[in-house]
């Protein structure tokens, strides 16, 4: 029977985001130009579309795309400091012990829904923490890529992958795609336990909609029943130490330098992000 979405989007609530909504299944696509990076207005339109779908009984899977064949979501915006006013919003309604940017990964974990990830290029920095917090991520086998390259810029991951991860692989290769900073093709991701599968690119669609809709027919309680029993651990004491330790060196004036440089060399343009650790690396030397 086809289950009608209760929750009424209007499109001008989302300039960034995307539906489709049918059958318990809810498709968002990503559509933040020219690369997806995770700026304050995205993060406002993805807190307000996660809030909404909360309580909608008819919907049961949320499926997470996007727009842009190369990207996902780049990183965090490098710019994002200028968004006071959101940031500031951002803050106040965090929850205790988190910051603005582990709070999106932790609503993520929380929704009651299935939430699935389906990634076709690049995730990097806060967009591969979003692609670790879904319940369930795959990735495109020829164009799927996750990186953490953080360190490059001076800093460690700040929205929760030094406690995703931890939870999916062992501490050294949490380690080596923290420290290393490279680019992972899907195949490895897939093999150190970052993602659910690498699939081909040409079959992807499928088998994720496939999986989705299979999920959303069950009877009513079994996905409710089984993310409470198989529900996510929050390590406050883990998330407060990352948030220190980001915190203690993202005001640096060597970070600040790199940033600059970064954004000087091509970052936030398409063609910088295909190459972000080459230009990265070289303001390292």
């Amino acid at each position: 029977m086809t289950q009608i979405s209760t929750v009424k989007f209007k499109e001008n609530e989302y300039q960034m985001l995307h539906f489709n909504i049918k059958d318990g299944v809810a498709n968002i696509t990503l559509d933040n130009a020219p690369v997806n990076a995770l700026s304050g207005k995205l993060i406002i339109e993805l807190k307000q579309v996660l809030n909404n779908l909360s309580t909608d009984k008819n919907v049961k899977v949320i499926i997470f795309d996007s727009i842009n064949p190369d990207f996902f979501i780049a990183h965090v915006d490098i710019n994002i400091l200028e968004e006071q006013a959101i940031l500031e919003e951002l803050g106040k309604a965090a929850p205790q012990g988190l910051n603005i940017f582990q709070a999106v990964g932790e609503m993520l974990r929380e929704q009651p829904q299935i939430t699935i990830v389906k990634l076709k290029g690049i995730a990097r920095g806060g967009g591969a923490e979003f692609v670790a917090a879904a319940d369930m991520s795959f990735a495109s086998l020829e164009k799927g890529k996750l990186s953490q390259c953080e360190a490059l810029m001076g800093i460690i991951p700040g929205g929760g992958a030094t406690q995703y991860l931890s939870s999916k692989m062992t501490r050294g290769r949490a380690l080596e795609v923290i420290l290393g900073a490279d680019l992972f093709d899907a195949t490895t991701a897939e093999r150190y336990g970052w993602i659910n599968r690498a699939i081909p690119d040409a079959e992807i669609d499928t088998f994720v909609d496939r999986l989705a809709q299979n999920i959303a027919n069950l009877p009513d309680g079994v996905i409710e029943t089984t993310k409470k029993v198989l529900s996510p651990i929050r390590n406050v004491q883990g998330f407060q130490l990352e948030n220190d330790g980001w915190a203690a060196l993202v005001f640096n004036p060597e970070t600040a330098r790199i940033m600059k440089g970064a954004i000087q060399n091509g970052a936030q343009t398409v063609e910088g992000e295909l190459k972000l650790e080459g230009i990265l690396r070289a303001l390292n030397k």
